[in-house]
């Protein structure tokens, strides 16, 4: 039978993909934000898991207001890169895995959870940025890949809760396929971050670094923190930490945190991450 393993969690920043793009990882303002992943790509390669659920919110790339759909679940093959505007990613294709991929979607409408189907759908930078931190420049990505698309852009996003709950669905999922594989599931998206407005600019340390002590010490909390308290603590755009949440609730009650890292700035917003492993 397949297994979840493990989770991670990572912020998405878009200049994170360009320095990674235009070799300036190295470089004085960069280096800090990379070397903390430097353990995770390490690990990474001990773990060799052969699917990632990757739950990420798209920037108007695949969806825009004409559909909006809550939860939309990639079933096909392959994902291209997106044009965000000026051009795909220089990053290799997401190859998919269309036989779990359909699976959960089947075992989560069945276990009431509404989930849109979506058999072509570019991938923009929320889903390409995670893979880069951990997989860094490949030939092609060394995992298969099921693009978990979240609406935290235009509101109403789903509730803390309802994520957990959707977490919870995906791992009843992932242990009823037959096939043994090893899954992971990533959250992504924030910290907190406001692009537009007079707080653009907007970090709150306090409050991501509470977040991330939660995932392991208190998620019942993280559960029911309302939108306007993510709003009001961490911005406009930190709402997309409800995304986390999948993950952190697909891994169950008991998690061992394996390793931590954040830091400010990244591009005006807070970078930060984390690796759980399921008990």
């Amino acid at each position: 039978m397949a297994k979840l393993t493990a989770g991670i969690a990572t912020s998405h920043v878009p200049a994170i993909g360009a320095a990674i793009d235009l070799g300036k990882t190295e470089e004085d303002y960069w280096k800090p934000v990379f070397d903390g992943y430097r353990w995770t790509r390490e690990w990474q390669k001990e773990q060799a898991p052969d699917v990632v659920i990757l739950v990420f919110n798209d920037h108007a790339s695949a969806f825009d207001m004409n559909i909006i759909p809550t939860f939309a679940i990639g079933c096909a093959e392959e994902f291209q890169p997106a044009d965000e505007g000026w051009g795909p990613r220089p990053v290799p294709k997401v190859e998919g895995h269309p036989d779990l991929a359909w699976h959960i979607a089947q075992s989560c409408i069945l276990d009431e959870m509404d989930m849109t189907i979506i058999n072509q759908m570019d991938v923009d930078h929320g889903l390409t940025v995670p893979l880069s931190l951990i997989y860094d420049q490949p030939k092609a990505w060394p995992v298969k890949v099921i693009p978990l698309a979240v609406n935290v852009v235009t509101y109403p996003p789903p509730t803390g809760n309802r994520c957990w709950v959707l977490g919870e669905a995906i791992a009843r999922a992932v242990e009823s396929f037959p096939e043994d594989l090893n899954v992971q599931i990533w959250g992504t998206g924030g910290m907190s971050h406001q692009l537009q407005g007079p707080r653009a600019g907007l970090i709150n340390a306090e409050f991501d670094q509470a977040f991330l002590d939660d995932l392991t010490a208190d998620p019942e909390r993280l559960r029911y923190l309302a939108h306007k308290e993510y709003l009001v603590e961490s911005g406009s755009e930190g709402i997309e930490m409800v995304m986390w949440l999948i993950m952190r609730g697909a891994l169950g009650k008991n998690v061992r945190e394996l390793h931590r890292h954040y830091h400010v700035p990244a591009s005006n917003t807070a970078v930060g991450h984390i690796v759980l492993e399921k008990e």
